[in-house]
């Protein structure tokens, strides 16, 4: 059987399955709570992507394996702000 270029691509997604997760956080006032936010989810080795809005209160993080959400609460907790769920 020829593997096709197609199939390699399926492969690879089915091998390298990135992690993407949507976290809630209560009390972000201002762009530099956002760049604080930013910078300490940016230091987990983990993270490829990091999106943080002040408007909807989140971060969309995208993760090159999964880890424990207590481990990105924790980080965001010690910043002094809340979050509600992962």
């Amino acid at each position: 059987m020829k593997i096709t270029k197609n199939m390699k691509g399926m492969i690879q997604k089915m091998f390298n399955k990135k992690v993407e997760k949507t976290i809630s956080i209560e009390g972000m006032k201002c762009e530099g709570c956002v760049s604080r936010v930013k910078n300490v989810l940016e230091d987990i080795k983990e993270v490829t992507e990091c999106e943080v809005s002040l408007e909807e209160k989140t971060a969309k993080i995208t993760l090159k394996k999964d880890i424990d959400d207590e481990i990105i609460k924790k980080k965001i907790e010690n910043l002094g702000f809340k979050v509600n769920n992962i």
